[in-house]
């Protein structure tokens, strides 16, 4: 099923100077960070800027080179939040997401600046944006129940089950997608609805928020494969198993989690656990950070009123900044 368009654009009868945000967005790997490093630093003038991290992974604590999190010296450059606020163990929602950005677009502009939301998880800008459904929270009972039928039974029966009651999730979703799927049968389980339809019955925003979004998406896929793979390569020279091990040899994590199931993070976990050589582990994890970038441009194309600046042109960096000047 196509994804339904959705545009969080400037409303018709706003004025720009009532922006709430500028949200810069993109796939992974494509130069937000720096991207926005330099627009905080032309925004100087205009009252500087803070940055609001609108990213899944950035939000754990102890997990620094997987996510390619800023470093020390970036984070000094501009304020940024939403980064380091919880433990692995802890979980983060996009509802947890939309009312601290609510506060902080707010906090930010009430000190004169321009609240910078930067990042690729595009379910939290919808959530900002669009508000969420009634979708009903997670059961840790329902879940430990469906987990044991999946070790018993395999992650791909679990599928064939789910296309019995909710075959336009079961389509979009692999066959070994357990997070999906368990999450797709849980909420069958509590509710006797599908999915999809509380995807369908988005609550309308509670309030009206002005954020344009500047898109950095590479004209050429290939482009982004390479830095993806350039990327993951450094983040194993830098250490990157070590700081799995260490997460591993805590003793409360487990593979299950969310910030476990993070890209890069559940390759490794698995790899480690498994034996499977660096060299295996580092080309999962760029396959998987593939799909993840590939899953990100879908969510994007499907916002047909956002900017987009090619992220692979030589100009790529002054039409981003040029772009948000314009809007202020």
């Amino acid at each position: 099923m196509a994804a339904r368009k959705w545009s969080p654009v400037p409303r018709p009868d706003m004025q720009t100077s009532q922006l709430d945000a500028i949200a810069l967005v993109g796939p992974t790997a494509s130069g937000k960070t720096a991207a926005a490093l330099v627009l905080a630093q032309a925004l100087e003038p205009q009252g500087g800027a803070e940055i609001i991290s609108m990213d899944s992974a950035l939000v754990y604590r102890g997990m620094d080179i997987g996510t390619a999190k800023p470093s020390r010296e970036e984070l000094a450059l501009v304020p940024h939040h939403l980064i380091d606020i919880i433990e692995p163990l802890q979980s983060y929602s996009a509802a947890d997401f939309a009312q601290d950005a609510t506060q902080l677009m707010a906090d930010i502009r009430s000190r004169g600046k321009t609240p910078l939301i930067v990042g690729g998880t595009m379910l939290y800008l919808k959530a900002l944006v669009e508000g969420l459904n009634d979708m009903p929270a997670t059961d840790p009972q329902v879940r430990e129940h469906i987990q044991q039928r999946a070790a018993e039974q395999g992650w791909p029966a679990m599928h064939a089950e789910l296309q019995k009651v909710d075959p336009v999730t079961a389509a979009r979703l692999a066959p070994n997608d357990s997070q999906r799927i368990g999450r797709a049968l849980e909420v069958w389980q509590l509710t006797g609805q599908a999915l999809s339809a509380f995807h369908q019955q988005a609550k309308p925003p509670s309030n009206s928020l002005n954020i344009p979004v500047i898109s950095l998406e590479p004209a050429d896929r290939a482009w982004l494969h390479q830095r993806i793979a350039l990327r993951f390569e450094q983040m194993m020279a830098q250490g990157f198993l070590d700081e799995v091990r260490t997460l591993m040899a805590r003793g409360d994590l487990n593979p299950e989690l969310p910030s476990m199931r993070c890209v890069g993070y559940r390759q490794a976990w698995q790899g480690l656990s498994e034996g499977w050589s660096e060299q295996e582990i580092c080309e999962r994890g760029i396959f998987a950070t593939r799909q993840l970038a590939k899953r990100q441009i879908t969510w994007l194309r499907s916002m047909p009123l956002r900017t987009v600046v090619e992220a692979d042109n030589t100009a790529a960096m002054n039409k981003t900044v040029q772009t948000c000047l314009g809007l202020l």
